[in-house]
């Protein structure tokens, strides 16, 4: 295990400054998923003003910087995602008292992001050398129906030279390995709707929806790992005195076993034909797919997540979260990649407009990043 020496505490000392310019810059920066563009430009901009000289945008947004992987069989991968859960398109607001910077998405994933970007600086500004290609990523797509099509791209474009994915992403001391794999469907369904007393008796989608809410509640759940389900948003009808012609529900379930979430799968699409057969007017479509685990954990994945687990404990006192999450890490975990999400930063709200973080643990959370790419950058 790479330890951190003088050089590198005096290296982290002189950029806490910098991590925080460059934080409270970006987590201003509108960025939600498949609209990271102003976000891609900034951080394309500011790799190359820390030198990198191989940087580009790809096609789906991701910001990618690959260092000495010419003529290399093999990559190893550090992202952090730049896309926030919320829609606004206008200039974030941020708040800042003393220590804590509030501010949407502010800790995921900026805060993360924040501490790769330190640790590209010093991976640019340290001579050194990797075995491994070593490509740093701010990655698109993360959240949401977002659908980890940043991910997918960087699989599409490295496939099988990946031999390790390390995402910095939630709160120390966090160190997943496992993936918390989803499918997400709208279900519509339509019915004659109409005037709510002349028409009284025409078929109601509400009322259909309700039929179809009892099914899915009540539904078989495949035993073994932990699977959930859950109908979050239902939308429909148009005023109080008309029979509803549409309504439309938005549907998951989740689950880490794969052969799970294809029993869910196989049984949503059952229940829907169910309903179709009895004469509903209803349709499915799906809205994304994160993959759970393989049946089998990638080669190598324990001894990975063993070695930076050990790493995050020079740094963080008391026991480690190891628990599963649905992260980037779903799509290389699916493919046997070995891949750990860790997060770097302390904070809190995540999701909310109120989301925060406590900027005093950024020294350390560089500390972790930096201790990190010294595993392969020596």
């Amino acid at each position: 295990m790479q330890t951190l020496n003088e050089k590198d505490l005096c290296f982290i000392k002189e950029n806490i400054q910098t991590n925080y310019d460059f934080l409270t810059t970006l987590g201003k920066i509108p960025a939600p998923s498949h609209q990271e563009d102003k976000r891609a430009a900034f951080c394309k901009e500011y790799m190359e003003s820390l030198g990198a000289a191989n940087v580009r945008i790809d096609a789906a947004k991701n910001v990618v910087c690959e260092i000495d992987c010419e003529g290399k069989d093999q990559v190893v991968i550090f992202a952090a995602h730049t896309d926030i859960v919320f829609p606004d398109l206008d200039e974030l607001p941020m708040t800042i008292e003393g220590d804590r910077i509030a501010a949407p998405g502010i800790g995921d994933d900026t805060g993360n992001l924040a501490n790769l970007m330190m640790g590209l600086k010093y991976v640019l500004t340290h001579p050194g050398s990797c075995p491994y290609g070593l490509v740093i990523v701010a990655n698109s797509c993360e959240e949401g129906l977002g659908n980890l099509d940043g991910t997918r791209e960087l699989v599409k474009t490295y496939g099988e030279k990946i031999k390790a994915f390390i995402s910095f992403d939630g709160y120390c001391p966090q160190c997943c390995s496992r993936a918390v794999g989803s499918h997400r469907y709208e279900i519509t369904i339509r019915a004659q709707g109409g005037h709510s007393y002349a028409n009284f008796g025409n078929t109601s989608a509400i009322k259909f929806a309700a039929d179809v809410i009892e099914r899915l509640y009540t539904q078989e759940i495949p035993g073994g790992d932990k699977t959930t389900f859950n109908i979050g948003t239902i939308e429909g009808g148009t005023t109080v005195n008309t029979i509803p012609e549409k309504c439309v529900l938005l549907y998951e379930f989740r689950s880490e076993s794969q052969d799970n979430l294809m029993f869910m799968a196989n049984q949503i699409e059952s229940i829907i034909e169910e309903f179709k057969a009895g004469g509903m007017d209803i349709t499915l479509k799906t809205l994304g797919i994160r993959p759970g685990n393989r049946a089998v954990p990638p080669e190598g994945i324990e001894e990975m997540t063993a070695r930076n687990a050990e790493i995050l404990s020079q740094f963080w006192e008391g026991p480690l979260d190891f628990n599963a999450y649905s992260t980037d890490a779903n799509i290389p975990l699916s493919l046997g990649i070995p891949s750990n999400v860790i997060g770097t930063i302390v904070g809190g709200g995540a999701h909310t407009y109120d989301e925060w973080i406590d900027f005093s643990f950024q020294e350390t959370g560089m500390k972790i990043a930096i201790s990190l790419l010294k595993e392969y950058w020596k």
